[in-house]
């Protein structure tokens, strides 16, 4: 991969967000248990976390969960070099991979932003009650 030739992502395992999101129930596709899920988990999210995790990605924004034709996108990862060695020696196989990305997210830095921001906007919105007009 590093030689300058284009990696063949056909092969490398599919991560979509439904897998795992706490949200989703296992018939609609989520694989680790509502604990350790986490809340409508994104692509950019799950990628940033797979880079963080020194594990190669990549998002395929065009591409749809087959079971829900409208949550869109999905992350293909390689967890192992063609010499059969592991990129990230704490990751074994795909569900190792989904249980740290998904204790990672929360603590994703779009989250915490996002997090601030709601928080600020209803300590905004709460002053603006209803009460008595003056006249």
């Amino acid at each position: 991969m590093m030689d300058g030739s284009v990696p063949n992502i056909k092969k490398w395992a599919v991560l979509y967000p439904v897998y795992i999101n706490k949200n989703k129930t296992l018939a609609e596709g989520r694989r680790i248990s509502t604990t350790k899920a986490c809340e409508n988990p994104n692509c950019v999210e799950i990628g940033d976390c797979c880079n963080h995790l020194k594990v190669p990605f990549a998002i395929e924004l065009d591409k749809a969960y087959p079971r829900d034709f409208m949550q869109r996108g999905r992350v293909r990862v390689l967890l192992k070099r063609e010499d059969g060695t592991l990129y990230n020696p704490a990751i074994h196989n795909k569900k190792q991979l989904m249980l740290h990305v998904a204790e990672l997210i929360p603590r994703h830095p779009g989250r915490t932003k996002k997090q601030e921001a709601t928080s600020s906007s209803t300590t905004v919105s709460s002053k603006s009650g209803k009460g008595k007009k003056k006249r």
